[in-house]
This record gives C-alpha cells, structure tokens and sequence, in this order.
C-alpha cells in the first residue's frame, strides 16, 4: 500500500491529488477501469464492499480469495496482467449483520476482516458506525472507535507483513450504495470539524488502548461527509464554494486524509476541489454500472435498426422481470407510485438493478444482445443516434485494446464517467 501512502503524502503536502476507488464487482466496469488506469499509467484501486463479498460470499457469491482472483484474471482477459492493483475492503465490520446482536455481528466482523487480509487486501476501511440490534441507529464515537480498533487488531494478526496494511475509520460513514429512499429529500450536512476531531481523538485513544501504536500509524483517512451525496432519484451537489472548514482539522496531522464516499454523478470539477480540500480516496460504484446499463440499453435499442435477432426478449423488458420477480434489492430503496417505481427499478441512481446483472437470464440476455448487433460495426451516423460524440471518440481510440466494437463502445461509457477523477492539480484532465 506504499502506493496510497505515498499519494496521502503529496495531498497533505499540498500537490491536491487524489486517488480513485473503483468500489464495483461487475466484470465489464472492472475491465473498463483497468484499462483506463493503464492508459494513465497509474496504480488500480479496486475496492470490494462486505455485502458484496464475504466469508458467506456476500451477494456476488465470491469470497475475499475469490474476488482478487477474479480481478486478476479479468487483467489478463483485456491485456493488461502487470497493471499495478491495490486491494480495499469497503464498509468492514458488522454493517451486514447489523440486524443481529452486537456480540453476533462483531463475531462475525471479525471473521471478515481477518478473510480481507488473509486474501491480501491491504486498504481496510473499518466502518463500525451503524448500530446493531437493540442500539440506536449510529452509535457514538466511543463505541464504533472501540469495535474498530478491535477488528484492526485482528487485521493486525492476519497479516503476514502487517506494515502494507492502511486503515481508513469513521462514524459519519455516508451509507453504502448512497442515502436511502427516506433520506433523499433532506440536505446534506458536511461533518463539522468538532466532530471529526472527535472521531480521531476516540480511534486514538482506543487504539492505544489495545496497544496498537503501530496500527495507529497506519490509520492514514478518515471518512467524512464532504456535503455531497445521490438517492434514488436526486444527486444532492456537492458546491464548491462552501468554506472548508475540515482541513484544518488535519493541520497537525501530516500522516491523515480524508475519504470521501458517494462521489458518484458529481460535475468533474468537483473531484480536484474534494483534492485540494484534502480528501485523497474519492469513492465511486453505483455512478459506473449505472454507465454500463446506459450502454447495453443503448445497444438495445440500436438493434432496432441492424435487424439482428427481431424476436429476441429485449433487455429492458428481461430485467423488468428479474427485478419483479425478486424485490429485495430494490423494494426497501425506492418509494413512489407503480409508474415511478418502474422508473426508479431502471434509471435510479442508486442503481439497485446491478444486483442482477449476474443472474443467468441477465447474462444470457446481454449475450443475445451483443450476437444480435454482430462483428460489423453499423455506420458513424447510426451509431450518433445513439451514443456522444465523446463516447464514440473514446470508443475508436479503444479500438486496439478492445477490437469488439460493441464491448468498446460499453467500456468508453464506463470510462467516460471514471475519466474526470484522474486529474492533475490543476483539475484539468490527464
């Protein structure tokens, strides 16, 4: 994790760089990603969540192990199997069993973090902030300060060279996936500096408690809410005129950042003042499958006029029945009318439709889909109807890397929404 450290280091030095967080387990986002960090020249950090993977193999059904294996692979799939990779575990602790007893849960976040470092994640976000079953919805600094600093001590014990470990910490973690229905027509209040001075007082203290002085050293970001965030169907923007009243909270702290999480749909001048403002990890996951189902539903309805597989079940219409025929992973996120909830199943920006993405009839349907369109590409000026300029732009200079024209064309739509977090200081694009 030198690569990390050493970026924390010229963000608090002054450079204003950051560092994005690829936190997504969709194949085709991951290799979009891969391949852009390629053409950058720089390091990937990918990050997986603790519901997406597990020890029980969380909604992917891949396990710590499973998840760095398959990323490796997809690395050797689109030609790049030296690109430099970090590992993150995002949301450590007991948030997925958050509805069980505390002793449960933390049993049970202690086996996951210690399967994170075993499999070689070296960038843990230790999120205990949420309560557990009896407790009050966010419990207070001292509690979620003493359960982390227990779960880094089992990191501590896991890993086989405990010095590549880097930890991120919080209590006002903003919640996996962004704010949830009920919270969506509220404004978004950035994290005062008493309280994040708070949240570093209480982690310290509690490490130290348990002896960890060398993990303290290592506990190198702080999550905290920069005043932006995306619901169903709103993206609360993030205005970079507020004053910046959290760096100065860092100011004695030279080892510390910030980490800022639902960074997703921002304007691109957004992510060099988050920079400058010292948040040096900028997360983002929903904001990319949500490009991908941009383009695959693009590529739908292009197949209208290739006359590829006419009768074939079209996609919109495959994943309108996945998403009815299991509501779980989107009924307790989206509210509204039976017209507003088809919408908010397909276009929301909490993007809950990437849970199906894997399912074998999603699969199968994007396979048809793309056998459909064929080989040959349909002409420029059909292909404008449907997709930017810039899209199209970004697609052709993929055309070596990515010769399949429609895979091309879904990866430039995922890299088009990645693209502006790679920034020089000065915010303009590298």
């Amino acid at each position: 994790m030198k690569e990390l450290r050493d970026l924390i280091a010229r963000n608090r030095a002054g450079s204003g760089e950051a560092m994005p967080s690829v936190c997504s387990a969709h194949p085709d986002v991951i290799a979009a990603s891969v391949l852009l960090a390629q053409e950058k020249g720089v390091p990937l950090l990918i990050e997986a969540t603790s519901n997406q993977v597990n020890q029980f193999g969380g909604y992917t059904s891949m396990r710590p192990t499973d998840f760095i294996r398959f990323v490796r692979a997809i690395c050797v799939q689109v030609g790049a199997p030296d690109q430099p990779l970090l590992f993150g575990g995002d949301h450590l602790g007991p948030q997925v069993w958050r509805s069980q007893p505390a002793e449960v849960a933390m049993r049970h976040a202690r086996d996951l973090v210690d399967a994170y470092v075993r499999a070689g994640f070296t960038k843990i976000h230790l999120d205990c902030s949420e309560g557990c079953a009896g407790e009050p919805a966010q419990v207070s600094d001292e509690v979620s300060a003493a359960r982390a600093a227990e779960l880094a001590g089992i990191c501590e014990a896991a890993a086989e060279d405990p010095s590549t470990l880097s930890y991120m910490y919080g209590t006002e973690v903003p919640p996996p996936g962004g704010a949830r229905a009920e919270e969506g027509g509220q404004g978004i209040e950035p994290t005062t500096p008493e309280s994040a001075l708070a949240t570093i007082a209480a982690h310290r203290r509690r490490f130290e408690a348990l002896g960890l002085h060398d993990a303290w050293q290592r506990a190198v970001g702080l999550v905290v809410q920069p005043g932006l965030e995306f619901a169903p169907d709103h993206v609360h923007r993030f205005d970079p005129a507020t004053p910046d009243r959290l760096s100065p909270v860092l100011q004695d702290m030279t080892y510390l950042s910030f980490e800022a999480h639902s960074t997703d749909y921002q304007a691109p001048a957004v992510y060099p003042e988050l920079g400058r403002r010292h948040f040096a990890v900028l997360k983002v996951g929903p904001a990319l499958t949500h490009a991908y189902r941009q383009a695959v539903y693009a590529l739908d309805a292009l197949s209208d006029w290739t006359g590829g597989a006419p009768d074939r079940p079209r996609l919109p219409a495959v994943m309108e029945g996945l998403m009815l025929a299991e509501p779980d992973n989107w009924s307790k996120h989206y509210g509204g009318s039976d017209a507003q909830l088809r919408l908010l199943r397909h276009f929301s920006y909490a993007d809950r439709i990437r849970y199906y993405w894997t399912q074998t009839a999603a699969v199968e349907a994007v396979q048809r889909l793309m056998a459909g369109l064929g080989e040959a590409r349909p002409p420029v000026m059909v292909l404008e109807q449907f997709f930017a300029p810039a899209l199209l732009d970004r697609a052709e200079r993929l055309a070596t890397a990515v010769p399949d024209w429609r895979k091309a064309l879904v990866y430039a739509h995922i890299q088009e929404v990645l693209a502006p977090y790679y920034f020089t200081p000065a915010g303009t694009a590298r």
